[in-house]
């Protein structure tokens, strides 16, 4: 139990590492709201060596602390809007057979967007952000294929024994 218990904790810490690193490095794209989603790598790589309910744990307390570390309280709307939805979706893709990691992290970064603009239309309430979904939707496609990529190249590494 003590080992699990030093995963988890690695596990949220490198996620949390991951999310300061884009905070502190922006995209060089206009549109706000779009990132990488380095995060997602761990959960991912959570989600296929410990389990989809550790990948659950994993992204909440991320979610928290990184929205409460880098983008105050108004993001941690936003971030957990995200990351809810972005997680039911990457399970339920996740349980379809022959299914690649890099199709449930593609998955996983559509929703991830989708959660967050309902979130900015609900605070804003302004219908204008639903304009920005076309573009959020490709960009969660692309950004989920590349985290996707990173995150099959790494299970590949992590002997699954020890967890």
């Amino acid at each position: 139990m003590a080992r699990k218990t030093a995963y988890y904790g690695i596990f949220a810490a490198l996620s949390i590492l991951m999310g300061y690193v884009e905070a502190v490095v922006p995209m060089p794209v206009p549109i706000p709201g779009i990132k990488l989603g380095l995060s997602n790598i761990i959960v991912l790589l959570c989600m296929y060596v410990m389990g989809t309910k550790e990948a659950f744990y994993i992204s909440i307390v991320r979610v928290v602390i990184s929205a409460l570390l880098f983008r105050g309280f108004m993001g941690l709307w936003y971030s957990l809007a995200g990351a809810f939805l972005s997680y039911f979706a990457m399970i339920a893709v996740y349980n379809i057979k022959g299914t690649s990691i890099i199709g449930v992290s593609a998955v996983g970064g559509v929703f991830h967007n989708i959660g967050q603009i309902i979130v900015a239309g609900i605070i804003l309430g302004r219908n204008v952000v639903y304009y920005l979904i076309p573009v959020l939707i490709l960009s969660g496609v692309v950004t989920g294929l590349i985290t996707g990529l990173i995150a099959m190249y790494c299970v590949q590494y992590v002997d699954k024994r020890k967890y």
